[in-house]
C-alpha cells in the first residue's frame, strides 16, 4: 500500500512537471522589432507651404542620410484629420532600425552636420527658425513587436 501511494505521488509530481515544463520552455510569440519615433506638431497659421518645403528638402535628406547609413528605415509625413484640441495638426514618424546608442547618436548628428554644411550653433538657429513655422505638441517612442 505504501509502494503504491508513493507510485500515485511519483506519477502525479510527473504528470505536474510534463505539463508544466512547455509552458516554461515556449518561446514568446513575437521578438523586439524596429522603433518607431511619432512626433505631433501644430503648424501654425500660415506656415503650413514653408514647413512642407523645409520637410521636403532639409528634413527629407535627413531621412534618406539616415536610410543610407542603415539607422533608419522608413519615414512618414501624416496630416491629421479633424485634429482635437491640444493635438496637432501634423505627424512625422521615423522608424529606426533599432534604439541608438549615444555614440551612435553623435556620430550621425556630426554627418547631418556636414551634409548641410552647419555646426552645433547654425543648427540650433536652424531650429529656433522652425520654431517659427510649428509648436511641438509631443514626441513619443514606440517599438514594434513582431509576432511570429
Amino acid at each position: 500500500m505504501m509502494i503504491r501511494k508513493a507510485l500515485l505521488a511519483g506519477a502525479a509530481m510527473l504528470a505536474a512537471v510534463t505539463l508544466a515544463a512547455p509552458t516554461a520552455a515556449q518561446e514568446p510569440s513575437y521578438k523586439p522589432g524596429p522603433v518607431w519615433e511619432a512626433s505631433r506638431l501644430q503648424v501654425l497659421p500660415g506656415q503650413s507651404e514653408n514647413y512642407m518645403d523645409y520637410l521636403a528638402a532639409t528634413w527629407k535628406k535627413i531621412q534618406e542620410l539616415g536610410k543610407a547609413e542603415g539607422i533608419v528605415v522608413d519615414y512618414h509625413v501624416l496630416a491629421v484629420n479633424n485634429p482635437r484640441a491640444n493635438e496637432g495638426n501634423l505627424v512625422l514618424i521615423v522608424v529606426y532600425k533599432d534604439h541608438l546608442t549615444t555614440a551612435q547618436q553623435e556620430a550621425f548628428r556630426k554627418k547631418v552636420n556636414a551634409m548641410l554644411a552647419q555646426n552645433e550653433r547654425t543648427a540650433a538657429t536652424a531650429g529656433a527658425e522652425r520654431g517659427k513655422m510649428r509648436e511641438q505638441i509631443s514626441s513619443t517612442e514606440f517599438q514594434e513587436l513582431i509576432l511570429k
